[in-house]
């Protein structure tokens, strides 16, 4: 049987995930995120560029696929208790700052190019919600997911991801206000409905049926079985709900992957999904890229210049200001804007959706593309500009008083607590590891001062006995509201090691001949603290590998 030469599915596959890899390599090795070399590589094999041109038709039906995917991906890592934790901040922030994106963007669109409300609000709206890809793995780059200020611009994108969810429900509503389905309001609260019912079913149905057959499947004992379980699962859902609930295949795979976390194999399920989703999802952004005409670069630079401005600072300072007025640390403030200067996934989803219903002109498509590139790009810079704008702030007395939120009694020890205390312990960290350091230093009757970030788990903590404040302890009139001068130790268990360092340095300075007891995540930091004389430090590692030998020493004797 002869094979023909010309296969315009093998090729585009072939060709767009190898110009893909090629590129994503190195933007990795300029320290830029492979998402911006992953869009450059649809631009090269897209209609706009010589060369080569890949099936765009083709190319959108795979990134259909890679939506589905990564909208699993989603609602796997989605987390109700993550987000209840930190949701005084995240939900009404996520939400305020939606609004004032939206409104930037459509402003602009209606004001200056003369768009429709229409599509100023679609404009709007694919700037104001940030990528989840690019925040999670910058985040895992500055070993601050784990951080309470992690924990909070995920949260953050958690809510601006479900309202993105719930607003593409929306949009072929408002897309056929002028079809036989009755007015717009009748025609959203048909969407309303549908929405509100197919998750009923999923959260009664879903949460029984899922577990039933994932572990049937696992009692096959085949690993071939279990992948295209889960691959039936993301994909079927998708369908099944858009057909029966007339739902999104985006929305159909978020339940999915929202049921498939509250089973015991969610571990598994990601592993087994995760290489589909990133093969997919590098497709998908293939095929965005596929979509933008450069030419918008030097016909419209102002054009982009305003879009690009209206993501990295417009949102920033929107977020900022946010954080700032509920009255959370100026570091807070600093690293969820920068965390949300992009934009990504759901903006491409929502300019094709756009584009699909002519919702938003071509025009509309090229500018967000080209602002969703740059920012991407920058990301890295903002981070950096907002540590180095973080340690001038701490340096600067006018600015320290500015941006001093801490003037609450959750910043402050009473004065009858402070009377009393004796020899005491000052742990920096509340988090897993420092919930179990707490605990055994109270069993050992030891005076004990916590220090965390998070005023909630603050407030938490005092109402359960505990002599705790809120506040960052790499400064030092935290350290000292902490009743540094009566310590006789200061045990530091913050994820961020960049924290944990400057912790150690201004606990040195105020009380010279404090112990320091340090966690530690690599050798390399180990070799730090060592240099700087820390009486303790361990890593996870190292305390297991000592706990078994001493076990087997034990099984000896």
């Amino acid at each position: 049987m002869a094979v023909p030469h010309d296969l315009p599915l093998v090729s585009t596959v072939a060709v767009g995930l190898s110009v893909a890899f090629i590129l994503g390599l190195l933007a990795s090795k300029l320290r830029i995120p492979p998402i911006v070399g992953y869009l450059v590589a649809g631009i090269l094999i897209g209609p706009h560029t010589p060369g080569f041109v890949a099936d765009v038709k083709l190319a959108e039906e795979l990134a259909e696929i890679g939506i589905v995917l990564l909208m699993f991906g989603v609602g796997l890592h989605f987390s109700v208790k993550d987000l209840l934790r930190v949701k005084k901040i995240a939900i009404p922030g996520a939400l305020v700052q939606i609004v004032a994106a939206t409104l930037m963007g459509g402003a602009v669109a209606q004001g200056l190019w003369g768009w429709s409300w229409v599509s100023g609000l679609m404009f709007g709206l694919a700037l104001s919600v940030a990528s989840t890809v690019v925040l999670l793995r910058s985040l895992e780059e500055h070993n601050l997911l784990q951080t309470m200020n992690g924990r909070i611009a995920v949260g953050w994108l958690i809510v601006e991801d479900l309202v993105m969810v719930l607003t593409l429900v929306m949009i072929p509503a408002l897309a056929g206000a002028n079809e036989e389905n009755g007015t717009p309001a009748v025609q959203l609260m048909t969407a309303i409905v549908k929405i509100v019912l197919f998750a009923a079913v999923m959260m009664i149905a879903g949460k029984r049926l899922m577990p039933w057959l994932l572990n049937a499947v696992t009692k096959t004992r085949s690993r071939e079985l279990f992948t295209l379980a889960v691959f039936a699962v993301a994909v079927g859902l998708a369908f099944g709900s858009s057909k029966l609930f007339g739902v999104s295949f985006a929305l159909g795979a978020f339940f999915a992957g929202m049921m498939i976390r509250e089973t015991d194999l969610n571990h598994e399920v990601a592993d087994r999904a995760l290489p589909f989703q990133d093969a997919f999802a590098v497709l998908f952004f293939v095929a965005v890229g596929m979509l933008f005409n450069p030419a918008v670069l030097w016909e419209r630079p102002l054009d982009v210049l305003l879009t690009t401005a209206i993501i990295i600072i417009g949102k920033s300072l929107a977020a900022f200001m946010i954080v700032m007025l509920l009255r959370y640390p100026l570091k807070t403030g600093l690293l969820v804007s920068a965390s949300l200067a992009q934009i990504g996934e759901f903006s491409f989803i929502l300019i094709g959706l756009g584009l699909t219903y002519k919702l938003l002109p071509q025009a509309g498509s090229d500018l967000v593309l080209a602002g969703a590139m740059i920012s991407i790009g920058l990301n890295p810079l903002t981070f950096y500009g907002a540590r180095k704008a973080y340690e001038f702030a701490g340096k600067s007395r006018s600015l320290s008083s500015l941006f001093n939120v801490d003037d609450d009694d959750l910043s402050h020890l009473r004065g009858d607590e402070k009377q009393a205390l004796r020899d005491l312990v000052i742990l920096a960290g509340y988090g897993r590891v420092g919930k179990h350091v707490a605990a055994n230093i109270q069993d050992a009757h030891i005076d004990l001062v916590v220090i965390d970030s998070n005023r909630e788990r603050v407030e938490a903590m005092r109402d359960a006995g505990f002599h705790a404040i809120a506040g960052d302890a790499t400064h030092e009139e935290t350290l000292t509201e902490a009743a540094i001068q009566k310590a006789v130790a200061i045990v530091i268990t913050v994820p961020d090691s960049f924290e944990a360092r400057r912790i150690v340095e201004a606990a040195k300075e105020l009380q010279p001949g404090i112990k320091v007891l340090v966690r530690a995540h690599n050798d390399v930091e180990m070799a730090y603290f060592a240099e700087q004389s820390v009486d303790l430090a361990v890593t996870g590692p190292r305390e297991i590998g000592r706990r078994m030998v001493e076990y087997l020493n034990a099984l000896r004797a």
